[in-house]
């Protein structure tokens, strides 16, 4: 089997993604793949924006637009690195998860996707499905489900 070239893991800056995370730099570093870390998320509507401000004055920018998925990717990063990968993206998108990251996978030409097996909590993933199985179906290419439970 040839190595992986492109390995996107996802996260949300859970325990539960940065186990995937560290995964995901493992496989990269052993086959010499670039690892794209990607976290999705939706902005925040003015009237959240304003209830930030209201409660946090000055401290406001670390819960509004793509500051707290910054900060995320930038622990992922650092796990990253430490579990060995060398070369690292990351990518802060709006967007639901899986179709983020199926539109990362394949505007990279990536041959792994690498998510952690939880994704929504059990009532809503029963009505709504959940990330990793979503990505599973829906990826078209190999995906690690990493078990972080």
């Amino acid at each position: 089997m040839a190595a992986y070239h492109t390995v996107v893991v996802g996260t949300d800056g859970s325990d539960s993604s940065f186990r995937a995370v560290d995964r995901a730099a493992a496989v990269s570093a052993d086959s010499g793949a670039q690892l794209v870390i990607v976290c999705a998320y939706y902005p925040a509507s003015e009237r959240d924006v304003e209830k930030a401000q209201d409660v946090l004055r000055d401290e406001a920018y670390q819960v509004v637009g793509s500051a707290p998925a910054e900060d995320t990717l930038q622990s992922a990063r650092d796990r990253a690195a430490k579990a060995g990968a060398a070369n690292i993206e990351t990518l802060a998108l709006v967007g639901e998860p899986v179709e983020t990251l199926r539109k990362v996978v394949s505007d990279r030409s990536a041959d792994l996707l690498v998510v952690g097996n939880r994704g929504l909590n059990t009532i809503t993933g029963r009505i709504l499905g959940s990330v990793p199985s979503e990505a599973a179906r829906k990826s078209g290419v190999d995906v690690l489900i990493v078990h972080t439970t």
